[in-house]
């Protein structure tokens, strides 16, 4: 493991000598001179993160495969971000995602939606750490707090060195390791109950109707809208990150910036293949026959098939494998804050003046306080993953309708965009939330157990989006 981090860091050091990184465009965007084949690989490899591939392997071993949304939905958000957003936003030049919402509804409407974007790349960074350390530590037995720190400071070294173009040569690397350890892992692991079709005979046996991935009433019962509300949220929901358009905007024209998403989200459905494997053969193995314990819970499925079905040398080049994974996620949040802290925050309020060197030495010292208060989190906050969720939650609800506006409605203003803001965040947290102990106040329909499974957070969405159409259509007439 040592020798891999080493590798990753080399590489990254590489990135520095190969370009100088010293003005905030190469720190950014890496001079927008990405060439597609890279621009693939590092988005590919942004999305395929820990939490990816350890949440595919849970949600299939604890839900069955109806709940696996999360790979076929990020994977539509890349295409349709592909189709509709890439190259419009490469076309403007943009170096944020927040762009094009400044120069529509000014600085002070950035600052309000700064916060939901910052808030999504801080908690994922943290998520994807405690992802790594849960890892660690089942298959190696290292404690969680080496493993996050270890981990951390490797990324925050390296991104710090070279901004955008270290991310994308080591993404590179990383994204192969990925794959050459899961197409290792699998046979290995594979072996211990068959082979596929008895894998997928005992699959469906266990999980019945769930074991299917088109969702359905009677599989979903009174969950069906819900589940609907949740794949709405994953597939448009996962097109407002800084942390996606930073690849786009680097990509050197229009047409790689459309290309290179599109084809990551098809990278993206295959690298949900092994980990829906390793997600099966956790639920349908007969730890107790064989004389182990099964998984503690359903978060530790994949680590603990590698760990206990595979050979000391394939587990821990499993381990490597998802240890990639975690590295070429957590780099690109770490950077993608910053970049937006720098360059939409920071520059314009504090020191409008500032250099492009200048600012790129800002942007680098933001990276290390960002991946230190992520790290802080991973180490002491239990609900991290819960709180990523929240904050993917709210990005689809409160960010992106604002973005559409900037992007396609020409007649949209700065008063809409904060009407449709206030009124999407009223319906979403009228909703309640148990991680934030928001109580519902809200009288939806279709509550159970304290939970609505009505779909409300679409239902926000639209609002808030409907909202910025007619309020700025009302108060446009009366200039």
């Amino acid at each position: 493991m040592m020798i891999f981090y080493g590798l990753i860091f080399y590489f990254g050091h590489f990135a520095t000598r190969y370009r100088k990184v010293n003005n905030a465009e190469e720190v950014l965007l890496a001079g927008r001179s990405i060439p597609l084949y890279i621009a693939i690989f590092t988005m590919s490899a942004t999305w395929i993160g820990g939490g990816f591939i350890n949440g595919t392997a849970e949600a299939t071993a604890s839900s069955g495969l109806l709940w696996v949304q999360a790979p076929w939905g990020y994977a539509f958000s890349l295409i349709i971000g592909g189709i509709f957003f890439a190259r419009k936003m490469r076309r403007g030049r943009y170096r944020t995602m927040l762009d094009p919402i400044r120069e529509k509804f000014g600085q002070r409407s950035v600052t309000l939606f700064f916060l939901p974007a910052l808030t999504g790349e801080l908690f994922w960074t943290a998520a994807i750490l405690t992802a790594l350390g849960t890892t660690f530590a089942t298959v190696l037995g290292i404690d969680n707090t080496t493993a996050i720190i270890l981990s951390a400071l490797v990324a925050i070294g390296y991104t710090m060195l070279g901004g955008l173009w270290a991310v994308a040569i080591t993404d590179v690397l990383q994204l192969l390791l990925l794959f050459l350890g899961l197409l290792i892992v699998v046979p290995s692991a594979l072996s211990s109950v068959g082979d596929l079709s008895i894998l997928w005979e005992n699959y469906q046996t266990k999980f019945g109707a769930t074991a299917t991935l088109i969702p359905s009433r009677a599989a979903l019962g009174n969950y069906f809208w819900n589940w609907w509300d949740y794949a709405l949220l994953l597939v448009f929901g996962g097109i407002p990150w800084q942390v996606y358009f930073q690849r786009v905007l680097s990509a050197k024209d229009e047409k790689t910036a459309m290309w290179l998403s599109i084809f990551a989200g098809f990278i993206c459905l295959l690298a949900a293949v092994p980990a829906v494997i390793i997600g099966m053969i956790g639920a349908t193995f007969d730890w107790t026959a064989a004389g182990l314990m099964p998984p503690s819970d359903a978060a530790t499925t994949l680590p603990h098939v590698i760990r206990y079905l595979c050979s000391p040398m394939v587990a821990t080049i499993g381990l490597g494998a998802i240890a990639a994974a975690v590295m070429s996620s957590v780099d690109s949040s770490i950077l993608s804050a910053s970049s937006m802290s720098g360059w939409n925050i920071y520059r314009p309020i504090f020191k409008p003046g500032i250099s492009s060197a200048g600012l790129a030495k800002i942007i680098k010292r933001i990276i290390g306080i960002i991946g230190v208060a992520a790290t802080l989190i991973a180490l002491r906050v239990g609900s991290v993953y819960e709180l990523w969720f929240l904050c993917s939650d709210f990005v689809y609800c409160l960010l992106f309708p604002a973005l559409v506006a900037a992007l396609f409605d020409p007649r949209s203003n700065r008063t809409g965009a904060i009407a449709g803001f206030i009124v999407a965040a009223i319906l979403r947290f009228g909703g309640g939330d148990s991680t934030l102990g928001i109580p519902i106040f809200l009288p939806y329909p279709m509550i159970e157990n304290g939970v609505v499974l009505f779909p409300f957070r679409t239902v926000a969405m639209l609002s808030g989006l409907i909202t910025i159409f007619v309020v700025s259509r009302l108060t446009s007439f009366r200039k």
